[in-house]
């Protein structure tokens, strides 16, 4: 079971893949030997989806162990062992996969990778990769769009996000096992790839940074389309802009910009390194420099101290940005963290009031973008029969004799 972010269900799939590899097998809830829940914390909210799920799980499966891992576990491993004796806590993906085989061991006429072999080295947060021998995550049980996690961390210091303090510092992981993992997927007919991290456009390797990565993973591949899960605005840098911009598609001119508020006031206090007419001039450079881009982004609505005022200025800018999909989260406090200890909080009913007048205004933006791309080619990749995601970021209906992975040229419709 997997909460929360892209990076976490990377990391389940590997944890899957790992045991599959085993000969171990996916089942109900009901029936399952052993439970696995991957937890998320980024919010108040996301730590009771976590409590909620392993209840859940407690309740629906009466013998079987749960392993509790990920960011809340990390965070606040005692809420879960006191849940119930089955309980087993261990944040480290790594080290729960090796707990896990250790219990269960292989399935009866399979020999299967040892726990270290599946990425039982793996410390807190880190990647859990198919590489050297490891699990493929591809196939049968696994998206047609395979995530690639290729840096963890954050160093920075938002004041409403506890994400640092549950994954650590930014780490990036060598460029030799991302690009063996990629070459892997890539021959089992993988043709779109999503580069995802906790801060992705922090990852550094000896050649450079995300730019040069990116141009390696190109010219060892031919077919596959890459395409980046979410970057702040201050990492995109020339290379990476002109890479998007002339790569023809290979790598998805598609850009996720991290928003959060339209008020340069609100950022300021939301401790982001950017200011409003800041992200405006390099959205709209952004534009100019990659034709047909789709720019999508977050939003924070009911942040401590936002007012009407705030807000206003939040709308006008989301909307001279023509975004093509804007992720509206009312403001949710996690307890640790500066902007959760304030004294001025928006109340539930304005925070509400708010996303919906927000979401309502995404959602035009969303109908007019589509509508502008409406009769274009572009390349599609089939995501199951009858539907597929477009270069652009939008899932529409294909044709049912597609088989699901290809990849192929197709007007919007």
């Amino acid at each position: 079971m997997s909460l929360g972010c892209k990076v976490n269900r990377v990391e389940s799939d590997s944890l899957a893949a790992a045991l599959l590899e085993q000969g171990h097998g996916r089942c109900g809830l009901p029936d399952a030997d052993c439970v696995i829940v991957n937890t998320c914390t980024v919010t108040g909210e996301a730590d009771k989806k976590a409590r909620k799920a392993v209840r859940r799980s407690l309740r629906d499966n009466r013998h079987a162990p749960v392993y509790v891992t990920g960011c809340a576990a990390a965070l606040d491993p005692g809420t879960y062992r006191s849940l119930d004796p089955r309980v087993a806590v261990e944040p480290d993906k790594g080290r729960a996969l090796a707990l896990i085989c250790e219990r269960f061991g292989p399935a009866p006429g399979e020999r299967g990778p040892t726990p270290q072999a599946s990425g039982a080295s793996e410390a807190s947060g880190q990647p859990v990769p198919p590489a050297r021998g490891r699990a493929l995550r591809a196939g049968e049980g696994f998206p047609t769009r395979i995530g690639v996690k290729v840096q963890d961390g954050c160093d920075g210091a938002c004041s409403y996000c506890i994400v640092p303090a549950a994954r650590g510092p930014a780490l990036s992981r060598p460029f030799d096992e991302v690009l063996e993992e990629v070459r892997a997927l890539a021959q089992a007919g993988v043709k779109e790839i999503v580069l995802t991290g906790i801060n992705l456009g922090s990852y550094r390797f000896t050649e450079g940074g995300l730019a040069e990565a990116l141009e390696g993973l190109l010219s060892e591949t031919e077919t596959t389309r890459f395409r980046l899960s979410s970057i702040e605005p201050e990492d995109l840098d020339e290379a990476l802009v002109g890479l998007v911009a002339t790569s023809q598609g290979r790598v998805c001119r598609h850009l996720h910009l991290p928003l959060q508020s339209g008020s340069s006031k609100v950022l300021a206090e939301m401790a982001r390194p950017y200011d409003a007419q800041g992200f405006l001039a390099r959205a709209e450079a952004l534009y100019a420099q990659i034709p047909g881009l789709a720019l999508t982004t977050d939003a924070i609505v009911g942040f401590p101290g936002e007012t009407d005022s705030d807000f206003d200025e939040t709308l006008g800018l989301v909307g001279r940005l023509r975004f093509s999909k804007v992720h509206v989260f009312p403001y949710s406090q996690r307890k640790g963290t500066p902007a959760a200890a304030r004294g001025d909080q928006v109340s539930p009913e304005a925070k509400a009031a708010r996303a919906k007048q927000l979401t309502a205004l995404a959602e035009r933006l969303r109908r007019a973008d589509y509508e502008s791309r409406r009769g274009r080619e572009e390349l599609v990749v089939a995501e199951g029969r009858g539907r597929g995601m477009t270069e652009s970021y939008y899932r529409i209906g294909i044709p049912r004799d597609i088989a699901p992975g290809t990849l192929f040229p197709f007007a919007i419709p």
